[in-house]
């Protein structure tokens, strides 16, 4: 088999897993925001259940997009702006997963013995981190630069 094909094919591959994850991230990320689009919404406050089951399906979106978008590099050295947004993507969702476990790690609004309580901060501090995520996903992307067509133009 041709060498350079299989390398094709492999971040073919590699690309489509990472995407694949990415959309299983998204479909348990929106479990988690509205069990009620599956019929599993069994109480009207969002619990410590549903906050972690967003926050997991964030991870996957995280992850599948660091998959996909490093493959996309294929092995090329990453420019400064690369690595600031995938650690950006990083950053942003540690925020989000501290924002939203808040009540659970103690410095949130309501103290642990009670139901955690995911009020208007805590959506305020998930939605900066996923912001971050965005932006950092933003950054990450490579950007490939048309070679100079040397060619003169026809008069």
């Amino acid at each position: 088999m041709n060498e350079p094909s299989v390398k094709k094919h492999n971040l073919s591959l590699r690309i489509r897993i990472g995407l694949g994850v990415v959309i299983f991230g998204f479909l348990v990320f929106t479990l988690g925001v509205d069990p009620g689009l599956f019929r599993l919404d069994r109480s009207p406050v969002v619990g410590f259940v549903q906050i972690a089951v967003f926050l997991v399906g964030l991870a996957f979106i995280c992850f599948g997009g660091f998959l996909a978008l490093n493959t996309l590099w294929n092995g090329e050295e990453k420019t400064i702006p690369a690595d600031i947004g995938f650690r950006l993507v990083a950053t942003g969702y540690v925020f989000a997963a501290a924002s939203g476990m808040a009540d659970v790690f103690g410095f949130g609004s309501q103290p642990l013995p009670d139901i955690p309580y995911f009020g208007p901060w805590q959506a305020s501090g998930v939605m900066l981190g996923q912001v971050m995520i965005a932006f950092g996903f933003f950054l990450a992307a490579p950007r490939r630069v048309k070679p100079a067509n040397n060619q003169p133009k026809p008069s």
